[in-house]
């Protein structure tokens, strides 16, 4: 499986680009069915739990991380600016606490789009903007991790076609 592509001569922006062996529908609804998404966001050594999400504009979220190696907890929240199912969503991403890899109430806007490539999907996110280097390079990190587990959720709901 190839890593997402990062786009590069952006300092203080996120682009990483990937297509997954699903339908446009199918990726779209596993970033906004809670149960989906705790199967899917974050590192290999973080388990997720949603506590709000209202996927609507306006609406908000707010997910919970815990890593089941050390047991420390993060959580982050933010707002939806736009949702056009199945080809586009912009939320707002928000650090409840200080860490080496994040600063609190640091304001980030995700986008990300959905297209469709036959029976494929390309992703396209863009996480911007980063101030300190550390956080561009964790988010990184956890996107690519995150797109991992995704694109072997997707998988497994497939028939884990190769």
């Amino acid at each position: 499986m190839a890593p997402p592509e990062i786009e590069s001569g952006i300092d203080r922006a996120l682009v990483m680009t990937r297509v997954l062996d699903a339908p446009r529908e199918m990726v779209f609804d596993a970033w906004v069915d809670p149960a989906q998404l705790v199967r899917w966001f974050g590192p290999r050594n973080i388990a997720a739990t949603v506590d709000r999400m209202e996927v609507r504009p306006g609406g908000g979220y707010r997910i919970a991380l815990r890593a089941t190696d050390t047991g420390e907890t993060y959580a982050l929240h933010g707002a939806y600016r736009e949702v056009v199912p199945p080809e586009r969503l912009v939320f707002t991403w928000v650090w409840e606490e200080d860490c080496p890899t994040h600063v609190k109430d640091v304001e980030t806007v995700v986008t990300v789009m959905f297209r469709a490539q036959g029976t494929k999907t390309e992703i396209v996110l863009h996480h911007a903007t980063f101030d300190v280097p550390a956080m561009r390079a964790s988010h990184t990190r956890g996107w690519t991790a995150s797109f991992d587990k995704l694109a072997e959720m997707l998988a497994a709901g497939r028939g884990a076609r190769a």
